[in-house]
């Protein structure tokens, strides 16, 4: 593995193991996710200095300067976060993975964070009572953030912008190919659920106004399950690399519907924005909100995008994957159609 210079690996392992380290056996493999990082589990064995061998798991993660649509530094957020006093705003239930080494390659614009391994549940093997937990730690989290506003958080340079959900549905809304193929005689998704993203267009304007009535907070913004692991009764967050200031809720939105659980999705929404407000109140008066807007975030958020996916399905792939992938993102669709009589 060119990229990991056994120099490193030993100052990194010294730290993370409390002793000096003198050589190092390793081997690494990729890890799932990081879709646009360079993620690998590294494993081996660590010689101490006075001759003892100790096992370990890191994982480092490299990544290379790139654009994201509206927010183009976010490529360098995690390495700003670590570098930063960010880690004090976490507890012991609701953090991200301790790192241990970070760099930037100012020449190649390209970052390396060394990072606790966390073995845990992730994904959709996430049970329902986990869904809630996450959701209601992410509400304490927000919540002592927004009643606390730590004065170093205020001024850090390097958060995501406030009207980054808007400007997201705004771009995706311009875009011909999503907006004028749930209008067309052609369009194969059921006319319910095209209508359902049809209105939303319609009454883009009211609601977001009523959603920039909400109180604003720190938000991860790719808070779905993926990115959330559960361990010995704790919430890790990993991929902080979209953070930034968003509106209460906005995160809910994430777990709740991105490449959601579509079988038990209506379940988690009625289950995850009570624990959700329960985490919050514990910091801060969230009486005066009569609406909190969940619903129509993640048709912003995730309409028009399901709408792309459903197209883009089975390219290059077999007929029955290409029916299986778009199957999804229609009952993904029709479970966000449900969602509203939970209203």
């Amino acid at each position: 593995m060119s990229e990991i210079i056994a120099e490193t690996l030993k100052q990194v392992l010294s730290k993370m193991l409390v002793t000096k380290i003198i050589h190092v056996d390793f081997q690494a493999k990729p890890l799932h996710g990081g879709t646009l990082g360079h993620v690998q589990l590294v494993t081996g064995n660590a010689e101490t200095a006075d001759g003892g061998k100790l096992p370990f798991k890191i994982v480092s993660k490299t990544q290379t300067k790139w654009e994201r649509y509206s927010d183009p530094d976010s490529w360098r957020r995690e390495y700003d976060f670590y570098q930063s006093n960010f880690g004090a705003l976490f507890s012991e239930s609701f953090r991200w993975p301790e790192c241990y080494h970070v760099e930037m390659n100012e020449e190649e614009n390209e970052t390396q964070i060394w990072m606790e391994y966390i073995d845990g549940i992730s994904g959709l093997d996430l049970t329902g009572d986990m869904y809630e937990r996450a959701a209601e730690e992410l509400g304490r989290f927000q919540g002592k953030l927004y009643a606390e506003q730590p004065a170093f958080l205020q001024n850090l340079t390097n958060l995501s912008n406030v009207e980054y959900m808007k400007n997201f549905y705004l771009h995706y809304r311009s875009w011909k190919r999503v907006y004028d193929y749930i209008r067309s005689d052609d369009c194969e998704i059921p006319k319910h659920l095209c209508k359902m993203l049809i209105d939303v267009d319609e009454n883009a304007d009211e609601i977001l106004n009523r959603i920039e009535k909400l109180p604003i907070v720190l938000c991860h913004r790719d808070f779905w399950v993926t990115n959330i692991i559960y361990s010995d009764g704790n919430m890790i967050i990993i991929d902080w690399d979209t953070a930034g200031w968003g509106y209460l809720g906005e995160d809910l939105a994430s777990l709740i519907a991105d490449e959601a659980d579509t079988e038990h999705m209506v379940e988690y929404y009625r289950r995850c924005i009570p624990a959700y407000y329960k985490g919050f109140s514990e910091y801060a008066d969230i009486s005066p909100i009569t609406d909190n807007c969940v619903y129509e975030m993640i048709l912003l958020m995730f309409g028009y995008r399901l709408v792309e996916w459903y197209m883009d399905a089975g390219s290059g792939n077999k007929l029955q994957e290409t029916d299986d992938e778009r199957t999804l993102h229609i009952d993904t669709l029709q479970k966000i159609y449900e969602m509203r009589i939970e209203q």
